[in-house]
């Protein structure tokens, strides 16, 4: 990885006479043949028991909790799209929660906006998983797909299990609503949505890496052996890294999920390959450090 940045761009926007500006923080990094940027799409204001679920006891994490500053009944997760730009390719992973999920999300048009790409220019979608704030930006105010030129992508698996009936009857009641969310932009997507399988090369030097537990069909992916798009099998710094086993809130399957990160972090403590999280912070690109039996998420800023 070289030149790992962090760039702040103001982006303003003029109606009906009045003038707002919002300051847009955008993480960089370069690599041999390609380049990364993340965008915010904004925040999810999400309840503790995302982190801490029933089955951990809130004494056996709480001085993790204390040290992040976490000690209401809430906690702020960012959202980091992850762009790649390689030649004529601009690559982009997850598409966003578009407006329907959270006011805080949602904000992804206005970070394209402020790098100067509108989404007509993206030539590829590729998912990760179908969760709200993964997929639900992919429709414009129109309910049409919003990114009009682009291929898009996502795992067999993924989509069969939002789509099979018995899906809305086993989730939980809470994400009964993610499941008819995924639904629709799925039908809308119809033909343009393409899939691929583990282990396959979803583009020149993507290497698509099954990693399942937060939902089925959670696919990340390994970018030439150099970076790895995580998405959401590590959702928090702290939780997540200093106690990988533990399993989360925020994974469908908790237990498969807990097994799945360890996997991941020793693999890429062992590699040295750049991560790039979805929820991790400042801008989600770094290195995993191991620290005895856990790890460590480094963003080294320039």
């Amino acid at each position: 990885m070289k030149n790992l940045t962090r760039r702040h761009l103001l982006h303003c926007v003029a109606a009906l006479g009045l003038v707002g500006s919002r300051a847009w923080a955008i993480t960089e990094a370069e690599f041999d043949g390609f380049s990364i940027q993340t965008l915010s799409d904004g925040k999810l204001v999400l309840p503790m028991d995302f982190l801490i679920p029933e089955s951990v006891s809130r004494d056996e994490v709480n001085d993790i909790l204390t040290s992040a500053g976490l000690d209401g009944d809430s906690y702020d997760s960012p959202l980091n799209l992850t762009l790649m730009r390689r030649g004529e390719d601009l690559i982009l992973f997850d598409a966003g929660s578009g407006p329907d999920f959270m006011p805080s999300a949602g904000k992804l048009s206005e970070a394209l906006d402020a790098v100067g790409i509108s989404a007509d220019q993206i030539t590829h979608v590729v998912f990760t998983h179908a969760h709200p704030d993964h997929i639900w930006g992919v429709l414009d105010d129109f309910d049409e797909p919003l990114f009009s030129n682009a291929r898009h992508l996502i795992n067999r698996v993924e989509r069969d299990y939002w789509m099979a009936p018995a899906t809305m009857e086993s989730i939980d009641p809470s994400r009964q609503s993610f499941v008819a969310g995924a639904r629709r932009r799925i039908e809308t997507l119809g033909d343009r949505l393409e899939t691929f399988e583990d282990g396959d090369e979803v583009a020149s030097g993507i290497k698509a890496i099954l990693t399942p537990g937060h939902t089925p069909g959670h696919t990340s992916f390994d970018l030439a052996g150099k970076a790895f798009v995580a998405g959401d099998v590590v959702t928090t710094p702290h939780l997540g890294f200093q106690r990988p086993w533990l399993p989360s809130g925020s994974d469908q399957n908790p237990e498969k999920g807990a097994e799945t990160r360890q996997k991941v972090l020793n693999q890429l403590a062992e590699s040295g390959s750049v991560i790039i999280g979805y929820h991790l912070p400042d801008g989600g690109i770094g290195k995993v450090i191991r620290d005895g039996d856990a790890f460590v998420f480094r963003a080294d800023q320039d």
